[in-house]
């Protein structure tokens, strides 16, 4: 069973390959290359991030609401925050998606551009594009790694969510406020620390695009 998982997962990832390389095959052909939808790639996880952010901050605010009730439909106070919490989780993987999207056509360009070095002919110019790879390489490394540690900053933030969002379903009473008030701090902090990753890469991501423009 094992054997065929691995072997599955291994068809699945080469078929996932041969299709980003048509992909980017059929681009080329109308004149968009690795490097443009890199850039663009880049862009969209950017964009993702900045939603995230908007997103955390309405769920974190939603949180507060919660904790702060003082009578009336605690179910409809539920009901809207665990709509924040769903709509945190869409989010969440809609920006993993864009950085592994960012990640499949910078090792398509790396890998074509490193190949393309053997076929100059005039040294100079193949030592000045081999230091432009290695130099795009190092400023690639720094910003798919702060979009990485962004994307971590969010497993915190959601399973705290998560916990309490399970425990004011099961316990729709007010003295289950009393038990969310404890949570508040340490959402907060999280999501601070959320915001301020990906306010980094975000920064990254802006600097990388100018660069490679």
């Amino acid at each position: 069973m094992r054997l065929l998982i691995l072997l599955l997962a291994t068809t699945a990832i080469i078929s996932i390959s041969a299709c980003e390389s048509t992909y980017y095959n059929a681009m080329e052909k109308v004149g968009v290359h690795k490097r443009d939808i890199l850039v663009d790639r880049v862009d969209e996880a950017k964009e993702s991030q900045e939603d995230a952010q908007e997103q955390f901050k309405d769920a974190l605010s939603e949180f507060r609401s919660v904790v702060s009730f003082n009578g009336g439909n605690l179910e409809s106070h539920y009901n809207r925050l665990n709509s924040e919490f769903e709509d945190s989780e869409a989010a969440a993987k809609e920006v993993s998606d864009r950085i592994n999207s960012v990640e499949s056509v910078a090792e398509a360009l790396f890998d074509e551009w490193q190949d393309e070095l053997k076929l100059y002919t005039n040294d100079r110019l193949r030592a000045d594009s081999a230091s432009k790879l290695q130099a795009t390489k190092r400023q690639y490394s720094a910003l798919i790694k702060s979009m990485r540690r962004a994307e971590k900053s969010i497993d915190p933030v959601l399973n705290a969510l998560r916990d309490n969002v399970l425990y004011l379903k099961h316990n729709l009473n007010a003295s289950a406020i009393g038990a969310l008030k404890g949570e508040l701090a340490g959402i907060d902090r999280d999501v601070q620390q959320l915001l301020s990753a990906m306010e980094k890469a975000i920064s990254e991501s802006d600097a990388f695009i100018k660069q490679l423009k």
